[in-house]
């Protein structure tokens, strides 16, 4: 297949032995959605092992482009997920006899959907059943409060198409967010288009690219939406691109444009929309209720309206059945559909309710209009004003409500608006020197770029301090108030401000892979989640209507047959009405009041202010789920190093046992301990290589090393020749049968004693030497400890160091139960016999190797996570190390706990003190009757109250704040 050559782009892993990517003619596929799978495949070594996987590749349909990188054994494919999917792709190179390595899961996409129109819980367990009743979705979870729906697919068998179209279905108004995997996403303003061609020409440049998952072109606005791998390719190589993609006089442009914030537009355009038809209403409704209600009182001025058209059809009934048909039919249309799609699948919400308290007002009101216009003594009166006021006050508690839920994402908001517009990207020579330096926006910094970051300027992007020192305040994405100071080598975090000095950084993540990103990522999925305790609401909502519709016409028929029998005195019905008109405006206010809407709304608007609002102090929630398990927290492990202590060991003495040389020693020590991550191994490694240098022994021959073996808990092995070296604690010295002497167990007690952890080494059988490491104690661990117990939660530490360092830690802080010397599984166990014995049980570790007892424990808290946010096993993320962040999840979720229970009573508390009211309990004996538009206004007051109160949640302050002075 050939192709011109304007439109060729090289791969971006060229080796010699590589072959270039084939691409299709533009016009071909333009329509087709494309997905990249980058995989790494064992065994390729030459040109022909490459051409072996091309062909292989090349032969399925659907498979559009394939680059090999024979240097770095991956593989990148470029793919019609509707043809051929990645699984097909992966069976493929395996019967070429290669070994696929590190292959990503990609058979499930995902894409996130606004859905507009969501009234009540059942309106979101319609949705949701819809969407998991359709072939191909594996997951669906729809949010009430967010208004959005978060889906898992089958790219190979459904479609973002067929998703909507099954919302749609159900009655929403739906649009797509986002599709596909979380990669980031370039927005462009195309310029120099002319005809449709170059829209074909610039769509086939851009899609040839390796990295690019998805272009979308906009024909009408010229404007385009690039889905793309930060890792492989950046936003300035596809700005480029567009404008390569020009030949001779035809040249086109790009330039950046910001779309309005995710669910910005449809939140405001919510707002107006109910705004207007509320105000429309009035308009219409106002004067019916004066002509009803206020000017009869007044006999002069109302006596107008009792004129006699046709028989006893007077002016006033005309009017205000003139005045209410607007509202009932036009403004009120949306009560309508609603009702339709809901029966149409088989249940009933809020709109049901609205829809039948309304017509039986408007349509009796009919009937006595036309029994008015027909006799000549007929009396009756019309319940127009009913209808009206009823519909005029609904939708003012849904345009307050609308107005209030925009409120709880105002943390999220805050979050997304921390990066700054620009930044200075730089170029230096080998001296550090800055050679040309220019201004850019943040959204075309790639990684590895240089950027410049002045005194007072926000970091743009997370990044590697190259050159410079400063302090950077990170109170913004962790809670902590107090400047950092930042060095060489040191991480720093996008949105965060450099308070003083100069540094230079590397960019490191970029898109949607810096924290930030990650952050938002992580609130907004908590948003969407549901707690287990919504599952009450889910379960009520599902019988709760038509329990209500029942509860009404019981409620009429309790009114109307004894009216009718004469049960109770003529005098109670009020003048002008009969014992029918009397019943049926006590079953319409049982109908209105009695509306779902703040029972669906008390849980998921109290997740999301939480969730805010703990981002903002540096606390990430996973979702519903943790924060509600976060409650009821009896117990909290803790591990002892980087969590408890400060997680930066450091060795304070070092002694030899025999007449090894301290050069050898050392040697030993760096060869056996390089290449080991833990913390100990990293202190002991410094300090010998300290000695090395102080002692002047600079010339020290290498040691070769093999057999490198790691042994959890316990320390490292490696092979010098025939010689065995040990490094590690007492376990590992029984464990290869080396006795210690006297004198090394005197060295360990005394230091154990002052909580010091003996780092051990053998040779040839025997100990030659050892180090004392301590790790110092967190300055807030003994006031987080008792701040736990006052709050009736035990502590206990779980950790691999020896008993005596565990007890003499646990005694600085003041925790009780300690078990020492476990490996990470057995940290895991411990954590399952705390559950057995029935405690709800928290564990706080760094989240790395800890991470088998962070998932088996009910909430999982990583500390310290710094940039790596997205940290699997933990269900709450600690941003900065501060153990008092602990007090601030379990406290906070303690809150937001008995703010969801708080927001029950007042969803609830309105239907089971309303209910009986607006049924006329209190009649018989106080006289007291809730008229139907007032009934309709409790309602609405009932999910305003509970987003108010999930709001008050914004409030919340931290009830520990640990000063170091």
């Amino acid at each position: 297949m050939e192709t011109d050559g304007n439109d060729f782009k090289s791969p971006l892993l060229q080796h010699p032995g590589e072959v270039a990517i084939t691409l299709v003619s533009p016009d071909k596929n333009m329509d087709k959605r494309f997905r990249t799978v980058v995989f790494r495949v064992g065994g390729v070594t030459c040109s022909s092992c490459v051409a072996s996987i091309e062909t292989s590749l090349e032969r399925l349909d659907g498979v559009e482009s394939v680059a090999v990188s024979v240097l770095q054994g991956q593989v990148v494919v470029k793919y019609i997920p509707d043809t051929v999917s990645a699984k097909e792709i992966k069976e493929a190179v395996e019967d070429t006899g290669f070994e696929v390595e590190e292959f990503p899961e990609q058979d499930i996409a995902i894409c996130r959907l606004r859905i507009e129109g969501m009234a009540c819980t059942s309106c979101s367990e319609s949705t949701e059943r819809a969407l998991l009743m359709l072939n191909g979705v594996k997951n669906a979870v729809v949010g009430l409060a967010i208004g959005e729906a978060k889906i898992h697919f089958d790219p190979s068998i459904t479609n973002t198409d067929r998703i909507i179209e099954a919302v749609e279905d159900v009655g929403f108004e739906c649009k797509l967010i986002s599709s596909g995997s979380d990669s980031s996403k370039l927005y462009l303003k195309l310029e120099g288009i002319t005809i449709s061609d170059d829209f074909t020409i610039l769509q086939a440049s851009l899609e040839s690219l390796v990295g690019v998952n998805n272009v979308n072109i906009d024909m009408k606005e010229h404007k385009a939406t690039i889905s793309y791998e930060p890792n492989i390719i950046g936003p300035r190589s596809l700005v480029q691109c567009i404008q390569e993609a020009g030949h001779g006089l035809k040249t086109y442009q790009a330039t950046l444009y910001t779309p309005p914030r995710g669910g910005e537009t449809e939140r405001q355009h919510e707002i107006q929309t109910y705004r207007n038809q509320f105000l429309w209403s009035c308009l219409f409704s106002i004067p019916v209720f004066v002509f009803s209600m206020v000017l009869p009182m007044f006999p002069p001025y109302g006596n107008w309206l009792d004129y006699k058209i046709v028989n006893m059809l007077d002016f006033g009934m005309i009017l205000r059945w003139i005045l209410c048909t607007p509202v009932q039919f036009i403004i009120g249309k949306r009560f309508y559909a609603g009702s339709y799609h809901a029966l149409r699948r088989k249940s009933a919400n809020m709109d049901v309710l609205v829809a039948l308290g309304t017509n039986a007002a408007y349509f009796y009101s009919i009937y006595i209009m036309i029994k008015a216009l027909t006799s000549a003594s007929f009396e009756g009166q019309d319940f127009f004003e009913t209808s009206s006021m009823l519909i005029s006050f609904i939708l003012l508690g849904k345009y307050l409500e609308v107005m209030a839920k925009g409120k709880t994402s105002d943390a999220l908001a805050k979050l997304t608006d921390l990066a700054p517009d620009t930044a200075y990207l730089v170029t230096l020579d080998a001296d550090r020197n800055v050679i040309s330096e220019t201004e850019i926006n943040t959204q075309l910094i790639q990684k590895n770029d240089m950027l410049k970051i002045v005194p007072g300027a926000k970091v743009p992007v997370d990044g590697l301090v190259i050159d410079g020192q400063s302090h950077v305040n990170e109170s913004m994405i962790t809670g902590e108030a107090v400047p950092v100071a930042k060095k060489p080598g040191d991480k720093v975090i996008g949105g965060t401000v450099n308070e003083n000095g100069c540094v230079f950084i590397k960019a490191t993540h970029v898109g949607s892979d810096t924290a930030l990103s990650q952050i938002v990522q992580l609130v907004e999925a908590a948003q969407l989640a549901k707690a287990p305790v919504q599952k009450l609401a889910d379960r009520i909502s599902k019988f709760f209507v038509p329990t209500v519709v029942l509860a009404a016409f019981v409620t009429w028929l309790g009114w109307f047959i004894p009216g009718e029998t004469g049960i109770y005195p003529r005098t109670w019905i009020p003048t002008a009405m009969d014992a029918f008109e009397f019943a049926l405006q006590f079953g319409i206010s049982v109908l209105v009041i009695a509306c779902p809407c703040a029972l669906g709304l008390a849980t998921p608007t109290a997740v999301m202010v939480a969730t805010g609002k703990g981002a903002s102090q540096g606390v990430l929630i996973k979702g519903g789920n943790a924060l509600e398990n976060a409650h009821k927290v009896k117990t909290v492990v803790f591990d002892k190093t980087g969590t408890l202590t400060v997680g930066k060991p450091a060795v304070v003495s070092s002694v030899l046992f025999s007449e090894i040389s301290l050069e050898d020693f050392c040697d030993v020590t760096i060869a056996a301990e390089a290449n080991s991550e833990h913390p100990l191994a990293k202190a002991v490694v410094d300090h010998a290589k300290k000695l090395s240098q102080k002692y002047g022994h600079q010339n020290k021959h290498i040691i070769e090393v093999k057999g490198f073996e790691v042994h959890p808990g316990a320390g490292v092995s490696i092979k010098n020749g025939e010689r065995t070296i040990l490094v590690g604690n007492k376990r590992l010295m029984h464990l290869f049968n080396v006795p210690c002497t006297s004198e090394v167990d005197k060295y360990i007690s005394e230091n154990e004693q002052l909580a010091r952890t003996c780092v051990l080494v053998a040779m040839d059988g025997r100990t030659v030497g050892a180090y004392a490491i301590t790790d110092p104690v967190k300055p807030e661990a003994a006031v987080v400890i008792s701040y736990l117990h006052s709050m009736s939660i035990s502590s206990v530490m779980v950790t691999g160091d020896n008993w005596a360092t565990a007890s003499a830690i646990a005694r600085e802080v003041g925790i009780q139960n300690v078990f020492a010397e476990t490996d990470p599984l057995g940290k895991a166990d411990k954590i399952k016999e705390l559950q057995l014995r029935g405690a709800t049980v928290a564990m706080v570790g760094d989240g790395i190797n800890d991470s088998p007892a962070l998932a088996a424990a009910d909430v999982g808290m990583a500390i310290g996570a710094g940039t790596d946010v997205a940290i699997e096993a933990a269900d709450i993320v600690l941003m900065k190390s501060s153990l008092e962040d602990v007090i601030t999840a379990i406290d906070l979720s303690r809150k937001t706990m008995s703010r969801i229970q708080i927001n029950y009573v007042w969803a609830l508390g309105y239907n089971i003190l309303g209910m009986p009211i607006a049924a006329g309990i209190l009649y018989p004996f106080t006289g007291i009757r809730l008229p139907p538009w007032l009934a309709g206004a409790c309602m609405a007051a009932s999910s305003i109250s509970v987003v108010c109160s999930s709001l008050l949640l914004q409030y919340y302050k931290k009830p520990l704040h640990y000063n170091a002075a």
